[in-house]
């Protein structure tokens, strides 16, 4: 339990570093410099959710299954010999096809971005292989210290370049190439922590080759793609969506007849709508993931009825923490938008975007419950319905309405998936939504959306004389303040949890006394 909660706030610095970086880096590099980014991001976001987080778990549970150092080893050889092989695809593919890549994305230019990012992909066989040994024997120390090393290297080497290339006059694909080789120098360093742990503790990877295989070469690559392929796949949902983005996005506004410069703005305004995604999911399902693991304790247990039980709070919490935090950022968007961003460019197509928290959330969610009654080929199918739902639509909405048909899209291609898997939970007899619940959070949700947006322009006075970029914090922090009493009393008043479920939060029963109090 101490590795776990270890590696989960490893995982939540390095996801705010993730999220952060954005903001001074947009600033920098004004909306085409981020347009230029954003457009190959999803191809580093997918190989390093591969390396860091999906492959490493699903290793870790055959390392785990492993009687002998000598048969860990002799396993773990044989899956780097795989995962060597698929990267060493994947890197010929994107510096060969770079080109061909960057034209279906409808800027030719890309194509040096692409190729620097490819480098990344030699480093993930050995990252994933040494962090799933390690997270095998209970040891999350290597995985958290590697993963914070990678962001760290990465953020500063993106910010530095972004700082550089501001102050020198470089073209914006110059910077992207430059920024993106950020993703090889850092997996570098962190690969680097990996060897370090691995030499302290004496573990030759190299040395497993001589030892018998207890799973054949397709043995273990059927379950690395099936298994590790699902956890893998999941953890980059918002990724993958991306990916389509980066595909249709431009093309479709270009074709609408906008300019190329014109549509590369529009883009870059769209990406926007990420690193808050990011963090709303950040603060949803952090809370929700904490009480995952006592789900399979309850299976493990044979209590069926405590399963359901703690599966349907998990889903009502994570539900209220992400709708609270989707419509407070919708309230907020003009203010927000102006105080990371500058300006109020694109507030409309960011407020549908940022809808995506709360589906997205509740994905996430049934996705762990599902898997924990080892529903795998259930959650594939529903992301792939997801994913066939924002291919299929998104450029020629893009092309009837702009880019703001891009964030109804994925907004529609989550509901579908959530829709599919909360239909499946249904079957597994478990229902987290009674009792009028969801009216109540609609009724909850618009009367602070109404009750923000009037106090904030009540405090409008309060700034008066300070810049642009000032009056938007005041007033965000003041409708943050607002929108959590709001938020809490209303739900109290209307009982849309139960004690209980209250209880849950942290230091709950100290506020909540004081609410009760008021």
């Amino acid at each position: 339990m101490q590795g776990a909660l270890l590696l989960s706030v490893a995982s939540l610095i390095a996801k705010i570093l993730s999220a952060v970086y954005r903001v001074p880096f947009q600033n920098m590099v004004g909306n085409t410099g981020f347009y230029v980014y954003q457009q190959i991001y999803p191809i580093y976001g997918i190989g390093m959710t591969f390396a860091l987080s999906g492959l490493p778990m699903f290793i870790s549970k055959l390392v785990a299954e492993s009687d002998t150092k000598e048969a860990k080893l002799g396993l773990l050889s044989r899956i780097f010999m795989i995962l060597a092989g698929c990267s060493l695809v994947l890197f010929i593919g994107l510096q060969g096809f770079a080109l061909l890549i960057a034209s279906a994305m409808g800027d030719p230019g890309l194509t040096p971005i692409i190729r620097s990012v490819s480098w990344m992909f030699l480093f993930s066989p050995f990252l994933a292989i040494s962090r799933g040994y390690f997270q095998g024997n209970y040891d999350m120390r290597p995985t958290a210290l590697s993963q914070l090393v990678e962001q760290t290297i990465r953020v500063a080497v993106i910010l530095f370049v972004a700082y550089w290339a501001m102050r020198h006059q470089w073209n914006v694909y110059r910077m992207g190439t430059w920024a993106m080789s950020s993703a090889p120098i850092a997996a570098v360093f962190a690969a680097a922590v990996m060897f370090y742990y691995a030499h302290w503790h004496q573990v030759d990877f190299v040395a497993g080759m001589r030892y018998p295989a207890t799973q054949s070469y397709g043995t273990l690559a059927k379950r690395l793609l099936i298994e590790g392929g699902t956890i893998s796949l999941f953890a980059s949902m918002m990724v993958l969506l991306q990916l389509a983005d980066s595909f249709t996005v431009m093309r479709g506004l270009m074709i609408q007849g906008l300019p190329a410069i014109a549509a590369k703005s529009i883009k870059g305004v769209y990406d926007r709508g990420q690193p808050l995604v990011q963090l709303g999911l950040v603060v949803a399902t952090s809370f929700s993931s904490s009480l995952l693991p006592s789900l399979t304790e309850s299976l493990n247990r044979g209590s069926r009825q405590q399963f359901v039980r703690q599966a349907s709070t998990v889903v009502k919490m994570s539900v209220t923490i992400a709708t609270a935090a989707a419509v407070g950022l919708i309230a907020l968007m003009p203010e927000v938008n102006v105080l990371l961003f500058g300006n109020q460019q694109g507030n409309r197509m960011l407020s549908v975007y940022v809808l995506s928290i709360i589906f997205a959330t509740l994905i996430m969610i049934d996705n762990s419950i599902l898997q924990s009654l080892n529903q795998f080929a259930v959650t594939i199918a529903g992301l792939v319905l997801g994913l066939l739902v924002k291919i299929i639509f998104n450029q020629w909405a893009v092309i009837h309405f702009g880019a703001i048909g891009a964030s109804w899209v994925t907004v529609v291609a989550l509901l579908v998936m959530a829709g599919f898997l909360m239909r499946q939970l249904r079957q597994e007899q478990l229902r987290a939504f009674k009792q009028n619940f969801l009216v109540k959070l609609l009724l909850i949700s618009l009367s602070m959306l109404v009750a923000v947006r009037l106090v904030m322009s009540a405090g409008n006075w309060i700034a008066v004389g300070c810049s642009p970029r000032m009056k938007a914090l005041v007033d965000a922090v003041l409708g943050v303040l607002a929108g959590v009493l709001i938020f809490v009393a209303l739900a109290l008043k209307l009982r849309l949890l139960t004690l209980r479920e209250w209880l849950l939060l942290p230091k709950a029963s100290r506020w909540l006394r004081w609410f009760n109090k008021k």
